[in-house]
């Protein structure tokens, strides 16, 4: 059995959702103990309890301890089963976030699966639906894992409610990733929503105007059905060999411009650090690299990066070498050869 210590570093979900992913992908019992510790409150929220279910109906895991609030779990996994998987987080909780559990699972499925998620698409501490498919996606594709995504409706906090169907196809071919050098700059765009009860006031229309000021690019201007009141503005920069973005959230009492600004500076941080992946996206590839080992570059070395590299070590027979801003994974054995 794996125990895993959820207080490790940052201490925040991305070590129980590493975890369980890998969990799934190696059959290995799991233990996951003082979840969220480094959080208030601490313990499971519906976001991290949906993850944690969904899982487990897809790699037919018993679950002890799935609670909301609770701080440790026992994870046994059985065969990943393809097919059609429905989860409804029932808060604003984040879709994308969730992915990062079901996603490596269910590349590893024989088959086809899709996912039906309802939940929220642009909250606050997690990539928006727009960086996900632009940004999260096309790297997937880029080492081997195809994916069809479809927007039903997005979901702003409180009430969430967004939908998405997202299909995941088995990794087939899998080769050491290498990311290191992004080449020569091909565009630089934002995205800007809001909801309609927003544009009488031009939300979306000074976020765009607001990035731009920082970071000149073609702007998409979009005014979006949710059942909460929101805004979100996505800068993506796309480059020969890679991409990089981020976001901003809009929220009460938070200006408009304030908003684009923070993606922008965000965005433009990044870009300068010659990097050719950004920081969230270094953090997320991680446990794909311990499965094919490779090297990255990313703008800075992050707890959450350190944590996931620590949690897929656990797992994985993977050893992460850090220095500076590049991340090596050297695989010990073949992936072929410990997985199915």
């Amino acid at each position: 059995m794996k125990e895993i210590d959820g207080s490790y570093c940052e201490g925040g979900g991305q070590i129980l959702r590493t975890a369980v992913a890998l969990s799934g992908i190696t059959k290995e019992e799991t233990r996951v103990y003082k979840i969220r510790e480094g959080r208030d409150p601490p313990g499971l929220k519906p976001q991290h309890l949906s993850a944690v279910r969904a899982a487990g109906a897809i790699c037919n895991a018993k679950i002890t301890g799935a609670e909301i609030g609770s701080k440790e779990i026992l994870f046994s996994p059985g065969d990943i089963t393809p097919g059609g998987y429905t989860v409804d987080i029932g808060t604003a909780g984040s879709i994308t976030l969730l992915l990062q559990t079901l996603i490596p699972i269910a590349a590893f499925a024989d088959d086809t699966v899709i996912l039906r998620v309802r939940g929220g698409t642009n909250v606050r501490w997690s990539p928006s639906i727009e960086y996900f498919s632009e940004i999260f996606l096309y790297f997937l594709d880029k080492i081997g894992i195809g994916t069809e995504l479809e927007l039903k409706r997005h979901g702003f906090y409180p009430k969430g409610g967004g939908k998405i169907k997202l299909k995941i196809f088995p990794w087939r071919k899998k080769e050491q990733i290498n990311c290191t050098e992004r080449g020569r700059k091909e565009k630089i765009q934002t995205i800007s929503i809001a909801t309609p009860s927003l544009k009488d006031a031009r939300v979306a229309e000074r976020q765009a105007y607001s990035f731009r000021r920082v970071l000149p690019c073609r702007k998409e201007i979009l005014y979006v059905d949710s059942y909460s009141t929101g805004s979100s503005i996505t800068g993506l920069a796309y480059f020969e060999n890679s991409r990089m973005g981020s976001c901003s959230m809009g929220e009460r009492g938070k200006r408009a411009e304030i908003v684009g600004k923070e993606a922008a500076e965000i965005l433009k941080r990044d870009i300068h650090s010659g990097a050719a992946l950004d920081g969230h996206m270094g953090d997320q590839i991680i446990p794909y690299l311990g499965f094919v080992g490779g090297r990255i570059t990313v703008p800075a070395i992050t707890t959450h990066l350190k944590t996931n590299c620590r949690v897929v070590e656990q797992f994985l027979p993977v050893w992460f070498h850090i220095e500076r801003d590049t991340v090596e994974a050297q695989v010990q054995r073949s992936p072929t050869k410990i997985f199915k």
